[in-house]
């Protein structure tokens, strides 16, 4: 019997033989088209291809897509596990012609894959065409041998396919496969068509047609190929099966399921299991996808799949965590082909482990609360809207899980009551809100994130997508139109946000005719703000739009931020674990990291930061982000982000192999931390990291700049620039450079300090003072002098030359320095009773218009401002002394 892996690998290489590409599935999040919840079909990740927006360099392919619907408009959640062909998440097999082929290869490639690589009975097979397509009804007379019977004609729109009510569409066939009488059931088309006798296998598009806005429908002039064929159909089919849960690889998950709960796959607990199987599948490929548990968008769809598959094990009787258990069975049977899965399987486990532990508080809560509500009505009646909706808004306890429960109990809940009881707090909030003194222009980002949601970012992943215009906000109003200045709103978006030290994104919102730069991007509440200027074109709420994120900009900000975290970790061993973050900025050109700590660091701890920090780079160990509650995170040892407000659930960033035993958070990690920003693939994408030094920030807060990657690289190469001319200037080789100006700097201080020595002999005559004479007042002697070309620093020295002169009396001396005069006085020590240098000094000071002057009773300083009243300073002086 063919696995379903060798029936994907027999699909894949019939249409590589028929000079197909073969492409990779695209992650489940759709990067080009904002009007999906998840990718749903092959076709998803070619839609520019088919409308001519984009080009490749292949016109022929074919794919195993992943696909998941379970929200949006393509929700299968509430029927999986109670028929057998619903999922969550399923494989479509795929084969495409961008204007290369058409019906005529296109229907021979299906029919010879199905009856001779898959060798599928050519009697038991039928098909459907789109009513007025004459075309593919006798090209498969032609290749199939079909008589009329067997081609039914359908005139409705389940044979004609449509993009949207606009762009490339046509007709399509669908191929069946007969089951047999035994099994009720009519064709296609008739009363009986929704009986399981005839099965639909394969769904051919022939893109032949473009519809216009006017309506008009005209030919495309390439003609394209899409197809869609479900592996688990087709692997229930090959492998001789009627229900998709049947085949090898479901069953082997439902098995896995089962061993770890009731043991019995197929008792009273199957459809438990198929639920389990399904959803664990679901789940595991949106993680590794990217997508991580949340309260908002895609985030809370993978969170509700999670717990329904998480109510169904406890349903079973499971009291410890299970689902996390089947992930390494789901990455031995898919992980193959998928390598994602393995890449991602810790972090899918953990996830999921985190996840139930939560839940399984939440889960016997609220179950005990409904059981309670259910007790107070009359059997079979419907659970109140406001029950329903206290049990979520008190207890935590969703809408969805609540419906799900009462399934099984034949009830229902009144949705519209839980909605009105929605609105009603919503409007309260809403109040509460707008009297809290926030300016008024914010009222705008809570009516919109109330109408829309949150903003889905995307941009952990991708630095491009396509979204949609949920708003405009012009002078902090919406607006239906907006030209130049203006403030953008989507629904999904891979621009980052200016939070936890890490700036905002910059970039490009582009549409039909129009384009604007973003010049940063702000998040109010849960709304992203794209904050622009539209450069060309007009820009209206509800077109579609292609979002780039600015690349190299955003790689400097991530190696930025990463090597932030180093630099964190490194400080705390090198310094001990008072160290904390206390602000930080990441931005394209610098990282910025304060932290508390009471003294600046020396060169040597300095170098030995930088040196650690440079070796996990070298390290290149792969940056992994996982999600967790605040305190388990902290409990695992994550450093907090200060400042940081946090909700239920944070992203935990880990990188580095810690070395020796160190203080790394879990043991084996060297840094971890709470931090919600983007970061590096792995270390080394950080490239090179020079600290600029430290600096006091404010009292008991250092501040370290940094420099990384080509920033960091063309700093040191600016230094040795300057070494170099420094060397060329003192005709020295660059080893003998600091030894050389270190002897330079020796002589130049020697020859300034000769300088200052001439300079004060010159002033006061030459020759130590000789020439300057004392008189005397009442029996003290003074020396008074004016000096040009000595600065005030050089006057007490000066003034204690002049006091050995004279043996005993009063010197004063002020320099004519250009700008404000200074003045020392000097008092021999006999007479410093009867006479103090500070009243001299304050005399002189305030004849020069000074204030104040000070210092000791035998040596004093001060200052003036108008050298022209020197003389009646020194009368002043005078005066003094003679009492």
């Amino acid at each position: 019997m063919a696995s379903l892996n060798d029936i994907r690998s027999t699909f894949l290489d019939y249409f590589r033989r028929q000079g197909h590409a073969v492409v990779d599935s695209s992650p489940l999040v759709p990067r080009n088209d904002p009007t999906l919840m998840f990718v749903n079909s092959g076709m998803v990740q070619f839609k520019n291809v088919f409308t001519g927006i984009e080009h490749r360099d292949y016109t022929r392919a074919t794919t195993s897509q992943k696909c998941v619907r379970a929200g949006g408009k393509h929700n299968d959640l509430d029927n999986v596990g109670y028929t057998a062909r619903h999922h969550t998440f399923f494989e479509m097999l795929g084969n495409f012609s961008f204007g290369d082929y058409f019906k005529a290869e296109a229907i021979p490639f299906a029919w010879e894959l199905l009856t001779k690589d898959f060798d599928i009975p050519k009697d038991k097979l039928l098909v459907t065409v789109y009513h007025t397509d004459d075309e593919a009804a006798e090209m498969w007379k032609k290749v199939a041998g079909f008589s009329d019977d067997r081609i039914i004609r359908i005139p409705t729109d389940d044979n004609f396919w449509r993009m949207g009510p606009t762009g490339p569409c046509g007709p399509c066939t669908e191929i069946f496969f007969d089951h047999g009488d035994h099994i009720w059931g009519g064709p296609p088309g008739s009363a009986e068509e929704d009986g399981d006798r005839f099965i639909e296998i394969w769904n051919l598009v022939f893109m032949q047609n473009e519809q216009l806005e006017n309506g008009d429908m005209i030919d495309l002039p390439n003609q394209s190929i899409d197809t869609g064929m479900g592996l688990e159909r087709i692997g229930a089919l090959l492998q001789g099966k009627h229900d998709n849960y049947d085949t090898d690889l479901m069953r082997g998950l439902i098995e896995a399921s089962a061993n770890l709960t009731d043991g019995a796959p197929d008792g009273h607990g199957k459809m438990h299991h198929r639920v389990i199987a399904d959803h664990l599948r679901s789940t595991a490929f949106l993680i590794a996808d990217g997508v991580m548990p949340s309260n908002e968008g895609r985030g809370y769809v993978l969170r509700r799949i999670m717990r329904r598959a998480m109510r169904h094990a406890h349903m079973l009787g499971a009291q410890d965590p299970v689902m996390y258990r089947l992930v390494s069975d789901l990455v031995r049977a898919m992980g193959g082909h998928y390598t994602e899965l393995r890449q991602a399987e810790a972090l899918i486990t953990e996830t999921l482990e985190q996840e139930e532990k939560r839940f399984r508080t939440t889960l016997d809560r609220g179950l005990k609360l409904l059981d309670g509500e259910l007790d107070r009505l009359a059997d079979g009646a419907t659970l109140p809207g406001e029950a329903a909706f206290r049990l979520y808004d008190t207890y935590g306890f969703p809408l969805d899980l609540t419906q799900d429960a009462l399934r099984e109990k034949g009830r229902e809940v009144d949705v519209a009551g839980f909605e009105a009881a929605m609105a009603e707090q919503k409007a309260k909030a809403r109040a509460s809100w707008s009297g809290s003194g926030e300016a008024a222009n914010s009222a705008v980002w809570f009516e919109l994130e109330d109408t829309h949601g949150a903003t889905e970012f995307l941009g952990y992943d991708t630095e491009s997508a396509e979204a949609q215009v949920l708003a405009l906000v012009v002078d902090g109003k919406t607006a239906n139109s907006a030209k130049g200045e203006v403030q953008v709103v989507v629904n999904q978006t891979p621009f980052y946000a200016e939070s936890g030290g890490q700036v905002g994104d910059q970039g490009f919102i582009r549409w039909d005719n129009g384009e604007a730069v973003v010049t940063d991007t702000r998040k109010v509440n849960g709304i992203f703000t794209h904050i622009a200027k539209i450069t060309e074109g007009e820009l209206q709420p509800g077109m579609p739009v292609k979002l780039e994120v600015a690349h190299d900009r955003r790689t400097a900000i991530r190696a930025n931020h990463s090597a932030t975290h180093l630099l964190h970790e490194a400080l705390r061993r090198a310094l001990g674990d008072h160290v904390a973050q206390r602000g930080s900025l990441n931005a394209p050109d610098r990282l910025r990291f304060d932290f508390s700590h009471g003294k600046g660091l020396s060169a040597e701890e300095l170098a030995n930061v930088e040196a650690e920090v440079n070796g996990f780079i070298r390290q290149n160990d792969r940056v992994e982000t996982r999600i967790m509650t605040p305190d388990d995170a902290r409990a695992l040892g994550a450093q907090a982000l200060f400042g940081e407000k946090y909700g239920d659930e944070v992203r935990v960033v880990s990188m580095g192999r810690a070395r020796g035993s160190g203080k790394g958070g879990d043991g084996n990690t060297y840094s971890l931390e709470l931090c919600g920003g983007t970061h590096v693939t792995r270390t080394g994408d950080i490239g090179a990291f020079v600290l600029l030094g430290d600096s006091a920030s404010s009292s008991g807060v250092r501040r370290i700049e940094a420099l990384t990657g080509d920033i960091a690289l063309a700093h040191l190469r600016q230094q040795e620039a300057r070494l170099i001319d420094v060397a060329n200037t003192i005709k020295a080789p660059l080893a003998e450079v600091a030894e050389r100006v270190k002897a330079l700097a020796d002589e130049r201080r020697a020859l300034a300090n000769e300088v200052a020595q001439l300079k004060r002999d010159l002033a006061m005559g030459g020759g130590g003072g000789a020439g300057v004479e004392a008189r005397e007042i009442n029996g003290v002697k003074l020396i008074a002098q004016v000096l040009s070309g000595v600065s005030g620093k050089d006057l007490p020295a000066m003034v204690d030359t002049m006091k050995e002169k004279i043996g005993s009396g009063v010197v004063l001396l002020i320099a004519d320095t250009g700008a404000k005069p200074a003045v020392a006085a000097g008092v021999t020590g006999d007479l410093t009773g009867t006479i103090s240098a500070v009243d001299v000094v304050k005399t002189a000071v305030t004849e020069l218009g000074g204030k104040g002057g000070g210092g000791r009773p035998d040596m004093a300083q001060g200052g003036g401002k108008d050298i022209a009243t020197a003389d009646a300073a020194i009368a002043a002086v005078e005066t003094l002394i003679k009492g």
